[in-house]
This record gives C-alpha cells, sequence and structure tokens, in this order.
C-alpha cells in the first residue's frame, strides 16, 4: 500500500454533511458557533445594502461587503435585493444574490448562507414581475384553488431570482375601512381569510420539502389584530376582548400553521390589552408555540422591535426605557430576528456578556431559522440559475393567470335594465373617462411589471377600429399619485372643473359612458410614518369625482362605473344616479384585459365582495357578523349596508333550491352536510358561490347573528344544474363558551344557504345538535 493512500480524508463537519438530517446538523452547527456568530444570525440589512454589500448600479461591491462583515461572523437576511440600486430585472437579481450568497459562504467563518426576503403581496414586488390583483379583490373570487395557483407562481418567479422567503400572506381580518391597508387583507371574515390563507401558504411553500427550489418560505402577517386598529389608524390599538381575539384574529393565523404548515409568522405593530405584540411572551410563547405547536420563526415587523422604545417620526410604545431593553424585551418574548436592519439586536453580545440575556436564549432563537436554512438547501445548494430567472420572470403563462385573476375580481354590483355586457355593433363611439382610466393600478407594495393595461388600452385593444373611442381624464384625485410619495397633494378645484367641463364634450360625441372613478394609491395605503398618512376619517370619492359622475350622468348617455380602489368607499350618490357599476379594486397588470373582457360579455363577472360597503363612514363597523344586539338602527339613515359581504350579479341569473341537510340531527362530536341544487336559469354560462352561514340560536355567550363557514364557486352552462355539498363538522359550529372553552354547546343551529349575506338572498335549514 502507498503512502498516498493511507492519507485520511479529512471529515466533513456534520454540518456541512447532506446526508445527515437538518436536526443534526442544527446542533453540530450550534455547538461550533461563538455568540458574535449567534447573534448575526439574528439581524439583517435591507437600505443599508447600500453601504455594506452594493454599489450604486446594484451590483455586489467586494471592497464594501469585505469590509462591513470583515470579522468573518455572517449575518442572518438580507432584505428585499430586487431594489438594489435603481431596481433590478431577473437576471441581475439573480447574479446579485448569487454574488452575495458566495461572499457570506467562502468569507465568513463557519460559512452559513444568508437568507433573502422579497415583499409578495401580490405578485413579487420586483421589476418584470407578473402583477395580479391585491389580495382584497383576491378575497371576490372566493376561490381557493386559484389563489394557491397565483402564489405558487409567485413563489417560482422569485425563488428563480434568489429569494428565499415571503413575507405574505396578509391574514389580518380587515374590520375597519378607514384603515389604509385593507387592500393588503382578504376581507373582513375570518372564515374567508382563513381559507385563502391556507391556499396562499400551500402556493408559497408547496410540501415544504423545497426539493424543486420552486418555493419559498410563507410569513403569516401581522400577528395580531393588526386589521381593527382604533380610529381605524395604522397601528393603533386593538381594543377587542380574548373572545373576539381568538374567534376573529387568531383563528386564521392557527389554520395556516396547523393545516397549510405556515414556517414564519411576523409580529405587528399594534399592541392588545396594553401589550405591543413584539414583547407579547403571551401571544408569541404560550399561543403560538406552547398551544399551537408552531415549529417556525417569528420576523420582526420593519423597525418594530425599535417602536418598544420609541421611533420618532412614527409612535412609540415605551414600554422599553432605550433599544437595549427594546432588544431584551424582544428576545424575551421569542421575535428570533429584527428586521431590516439591526438597530435593536446588535445589543444582543453586550445583553448576553451582561447577564441581561442568556446565551441559551439566542440558541433556542437562532435553532429554528438554521433548520430551516439546510431544509432549503442553502448549504448543499445555494445558488441559482440567471438564465432560468430571465425565462420564467414575467413569461406569457404567468401573465395569463394573472388575467384569470383579475376577470375572476371583478364584481358586477348594479345593473339596470340590463345595460351589460355592451354589444360593439351598436356603438359607434364610446368615452372612457375618468382618473382611473389611464393609469396603472397596482396598488401597494407592488413591482414595475413588464406588461401594464390600462383600461383605455385594454378597451381600445379589443375594440379595434370597428368602435371609435375617445378619452377625458375628467379630474384627478390627488397630484401624482405616487404609493412612494410621502406628500399628498389634493387637486386643483379650478383645474378639475375645467377638465369636468372637457370631459363633458368628449362625452356628448359617445353613445356610452365609461367611467373609471375611485381611489388611488395615496388615498388608501400603509400610513408608515407620520409624514406618509393613507388612512382617511371618511369613505366618500376624494375630490370632484362626485361632480364628475353627475356631469355624466347629466349628458344623458347610459353611464357605465368602473370602482379601482383600496378600501369600501362609501358611493351612495354613485348608486342612487348610476345604471352599472363594478367594483374592480385593483386588478393588476392585466386590469385593461379583463375589463374589457367583462363589459363587452366576453367574460361573465362572478366577483362577490369580501367587506361590506357602508353607507357612509357614520356606519362603520359595518361588518355583517355582528352581535344581535347590534345594528338597531339609525335616526334619518337606514342601518343597512350600501352593498353586502358576499354580494355580486353576474349577465346570467341563478336559482338556488332544494335546501336540505343530509342529517338534521347530529351529536357534538358528529358531522352532515347541507345540500343545494343550483340552476342557471339565464342564457349565458357563468359562475355562482354558494355561501353557508351558520347561526347558534341559544347559546351560553352571544354568537353572531350569522358567519360564513363554508363556500363553494361552481360553473354553469344555461339551464345547468348542480348539487352542491358543503360540510358542516364540529368546527363549523365550535366557538369559546361562557368558559372560554373552545367547545359545541348542544341546541338549535340555523344553515343558511344563498349568494350573499344578505337575508333576502339565503334560505333556511334547522339542524339539531345533542350532546
Amino acid at each position: 500500500m502507498s503512502k498516498r493512500s493511507r492519507v485520511a480524508t479529512p471529515r466533513l463537519p456534520a454540518y456541512k454533511d447532506p446526508r445527515q438530517t437538518p436536526a443534526k446538523r442544527v446542533q453540530d452547527l450550534l455547538k461550533r458557533m461563538t455568540l458574535e456568530e449567534k447573534a448575526a444570525q439574528m439581524v439583517c440589512v435591507w437600505q443599508e445594502k447600500a453601504n455594506t454589500l452594493v454599489d450604486a448600479g446594484g451590483r455586489f461591491d467586494p471592497a464594501k461587503a469585505a469590509a462591513a462583515f470583515r470579522k468573518g461572523h455572517g449575518l442572518g437576511q438580507v432584505g428585499r435585493p430586487s431594489d438594489a440600486g435603481p431596481g433590478l430585472n431577473a437576471r441581475e437579481t439573480a447574479e446579485l444574490t448569487n454574488a452575495i450568497q458566495k461572499f457570506f459562504i467562502e468569507k465568513s467563518r463557519l460559512g452559513i448562507p444568508v437568507i433573502f426576503h422579497e415583499e409578495c403581496l401580490h405578485g413579487h414586488a420586483a421589476v418584470d414581475a407578473t402583477s395580479f390583483p391585491q389580495p382584497i379583490g383576491l378575497g371576490a373570487t372566493f376561490n381557493p384553488d386559484l389563489v394557491e395557483a397565483l402564489f405558487t407562481m409567485t413563489a417560482y418567479e422569485a425563488r428563480v431570482r434568489g429569494t428565499h422567503q415571503a413575507l405574505t400572506p396578509v391574514v389580518d381580518v380587515a374590520r375597519d375601512p378607514r384603515w389604509g391597508r385593507v387592500e393588503e387583507t382578504y376581507g373582513e371574515d375570518p372564515y374567508l381569510v382563513a381559507r385563502l390563507g391556507i391556499a396562499a401558504v400551500r402556493g408559497f411553500q408547496g410540501d415544504g420539502t423545497f426539493k424543486d427550489k420552486k418555493r419559498v418560505i410563507a410569513t403569516l402577517k401581522h400577528f395580531v389584530a393588526h386589521g381593527q386598529p382604533e380610529s381605524g389608524m395604522n397601528c393603533a390599538p386593538a381594543n377587542v376582548s380574548m373572545r373576539v381575539l381568538r374567534e376573529t384574529f387568531l383563528y386564521a393565523f392557527k389554520e395556516a400553521i396547523q393545516k397549510a404548515g405556515a414556517i414564519s409568522v411576523m409580529a405587528s405593530y399594534n399592541e392588545v390589552d396594553g401589550v405591543p405584540s413584539h414583547a407579547n411572551r403571551w401571544l408569541l410563547r404560550d399561543v403560538l408555540r406552547k398551544e399551537w405547536g408552531f415549529k417556525g420563526f417569528v420576523v420582526s415587523d420593519y423597525y418594530a422591535i425599535w417602536e418598544l422604545n420609541d421611533r420618532p417620526d412614527t409612535h412609540g410604545h415605551f414600554v422599553a426605557a432605550d433599544l437595549k431593553h427594546a432588544c431584551a424585551l424582544a428576545v424575551q418574548a421569542g421575535v428570533n430576528i429584527e428586521l431590516p436592519e439591526p438597530h435593536c439586536y446588535r445589543h444582543l453580545v453586550e445583553l448576553v456578556r451582561k447577564g441581561v440575556l442568556r446565551e441559551s436564549q439566542l440558541d433556542e432563537l437562532i435553532a429554528p431559522m438554521l433548520f430551516w436554512k439546510f431544509k432549503l438547501g442553502l448549504f448543499d445548494d445555494p445558488y441559482v440559475d440567471p438564465d432560468e430567472a430571465e425565462r420564467v420572470v414575467g413569461c406569457d403563462a404567468h401573465r395569463e393567470l394573472a388575467l384569470q385573476a383579475a376577470r375572476e375580481t371583478i364584481t358586477l354590483l348594479k345593473n339596470e335594465d340590463n345595460l351589460l355586457p355592451l354589444d360593439p355593433s351598436k356603438l359607434k363611439r364610446i368615452a372612457v373617462i375618468g382618473p382611473n382610466a389611464h393609469r396603472p393600478l397596482l396598488g401597494g407594495y407592488s413591482g414595475r411589471p413588464k406588461h401594464n393595461v390600462t383600461v383605455l388600452e385594454g378597451i381600445r385593444a379589443r375594440l379595434g377600429n370597428r368602435v371609435e373611442v375617445l378619452y377625458s381624464e375628467g379630474c384627478k384625485i390627488t397630484v401624482g399619485g405616487s404609493w412612494n410619495q410621502d406628500e399628498v397633494t389634493p387637486s386643483d378645484p379650478a383645474e378639475d372643473r375645467r377638465q369636468i367641463a372637457e370631459a363633458v364634450r368628449v362625452a356628448k360625441q359617445a353613445d356610452v359612458i365609461v367611467l373609471a372613478i375611485g381611489g388611488n394609491e395615496q388615498t388608501s395605503r400603509e400610513a408608515w410614518n407620520l409624514k406618509h398618512m393613507g388612512d382617511r376619517t371618511t369613505l366618500d370619492l376624494v375630490g370632484r369625482q362626485d361632480e364628475l359622475v353627475q356631469a355624466m350622468v347629466n349628458t344623458g348617455k347610459p353611464v357605465i362605473a368602473l370602482l379601482f380602489n383600496g378600501r369600501p368607499l362609501s358611493i351612495r350618490h354613485l348608486t342612487e344616479h348610476v345604471p352599472a357599476i363594478f367594483e374592480c379594486w385593483y386588478l393588476g397588470q392585466e386590469t385593461g384585459r379583463a375589463v374589457a373582457e367583462v363589459l363587452f360579455g366576453d367574460y361573465n363577472p362572478g366577483g362577490k365582495l369580501p367587506i361590506t360597503i357602508p353607507r357612509s363612514v357614520g356606519h362603520v363597523p359595518a361588518y355583517y357578523n355582528h352581535k344581535p344586539s347590534a345594528r338597531r338602527g339609525y335616526l334619518f339613515d337606514d342601518v343597512s349596508p350600501l352593498y353586502a359581504f358576499g354580494f355580486g350579479l353576474s349577465y346570467t341569473t341563478f336559482r338556488i333550491s332544494n335546501v336540505r341537510l343530509k342529517h338534521k340531527r347530529i351529536s357534538a362530536r358528529g358531522a352532515t352536510q347541507v345540500l343545494a341544487d343550483v340552476t342557471n336559469t339565464g342564457r349565458r354560462a357563468g359562475t355562482e358561490v354558494v355561501q353557508m352561514y351558520i347561526r347558534d340560536l341559544v347559546s351560553s355567550v352571544t354568537r353572531p347573528v350569522k358567519e360564513l363557514k363554508g363556500f363553494k364557486k361552481v360553473s354553469l352552462q344555461p339551464g345547468q344544474t348542480a348539487t352542491v355539498a358543503l360540510d358542516i363538522t364540529p368546527e363549523s359550529l365550535a366557538f369559546y363558551d361562557i368558559n372560554m372553552k373552545y367547545t359545541v354547546e348542544p341546541g338549535e343551529f340555523d344553515i343558511l344557504v344563498g349568494t350573499s349575506s344578505r337575508d333576502a338572498d339565503l334560505q333556511k335549514v334547522r339542524l339539531t345538535v345533542t350532546r
């Protein structure tokens, strides 16, 4: 035997051995890490990457990186690599993430890779990525399969650029339309939010193995009760009872964790019962981890740990004396990593050395983050293919999926005398009027998609040369209208009225008017600091839009209104005077194509409202699932909503009949089904969402007048009938009783089946539950 053959091959450390389980690799790695290396895993850089990782053009800067991370301790995460420099396309982002990853693997002592996170609210918020409807619009689809497909697509587009974690989905329940972040939610109903949240997580994460490098970690946010802030003001306290907290706000998080395996949770800015979420041990440890069995990791919302003290440009909670104290509170509560910059967690090492924190507390918090770095394959296959990124992102197949989502989002609220759909053969001229007629309409947390079709462009493309399409802006909503622009400048009344007069001149030449109005990215958005507001004290149309509506009506021409907005608007004047109205929310990059298809009958709208449209801001709260003693009435006004949750018309008609229970009597642990026959009684193919609501007639604590507990979207040809079966399980009937025990109380339940939450649209059968 030669000398050479007797030389032993260096033994691979267990954490670098792909044959070992992730758990064993984490255990081995933790033993090798210094305190400084552990602390480094709990911090992130985002805007700081301009000083530490990239040059002005967004390219990796080795000199900056070597200087900033010269000690070789590594880093936990890098935030939003796609926004480096001027914003990077797919190939450029993939090249950047590869370069940054290579640096941390090769230039840190233990070679621990970083996680790259991105915003993916309604598509990856990046250059060239596919952009589809805002979540409030996806809520209108009542289609979990579509939502899962959309976020499967988003995961692929993000992962192929190097992303590992999406800061999505938002599973807040939006119970105050004054709040500027309504558009980021799936609506006001906890059951609908949970079903679509589950679908989104499954889309992002798949089976959770991450073997195909097409999926990313999903992040449920904002934990918890962010969607009903005091005064409708972002970040304000959530003044809710424990029962409401559990049944309305915690429910969707629990469902998405236990039924879809969500890996990450983002704590919320707000406080509940005097305790900010980032310092709430009961919330993050007792409920999330001990009660629900959550094994993933909690990320802070941006700068929220700092806010435990005081962040002057927005607010403070003043439960921490300084940033070191804030750091200790967040660690003790169970926040694994601080996003987006190391403001507070930069003090981790010092606090451990002084005995304020224990090193074992850091071990506990970094272990799950390391585990998922192993599960993602980052230690074994850390790089992505720029060629694949360029090929996949914004491709034609993804564009078509975004179009389908836009189609299914569009909700028909009114169609007097069957004005719609329009027949192009009967038109010579059509006037497209309004401040939202010819501008991108993506909403917040958006990228810059390859395609972005305005309403005007879509109508012109659909009609070609057969019908003359005229255009006038009509008025402005705000000056500019950019989501990122801090200052919001109201439009000039005199200029608006000049534009309205011009719009009248144009509209008089047309056979029909399509009026695109509503809000814009400034009038409903996240209020992230004192100079960047987005919450409102009124739900009325901003500016002179009602004057524009009246001017169009006064022409005597038929008017079709398209509403684009991020929150429900109290459109009483519009409803009273305009014969046809669509609620579009924000439809994404294919806005114009989808609108044109629906206007001219190529696609039959089937959207349903995921949130109540109140008559005025004075009617708030207006959510449908209220308690029996609420909504008793007002002096001089109607207490009912303008448009109810679950409502939406079609170009055809449907009849629901023969509503019956499979078993009329079950035990508290038993199950049954409600069945209903649905018939398309019109002349067009279309979709209907059959909705099941439940009311507990007598209970130990008050219960809502009705709660959505099941739905099914069906597509039917003219004259076709289908039987829909919806499950009723103990989970459908359970609630927190007088002793705060989650249980099914024996008794009678009304099972309500129909096409919206309105009593007039529901049919009732009675279920008896025995012990």
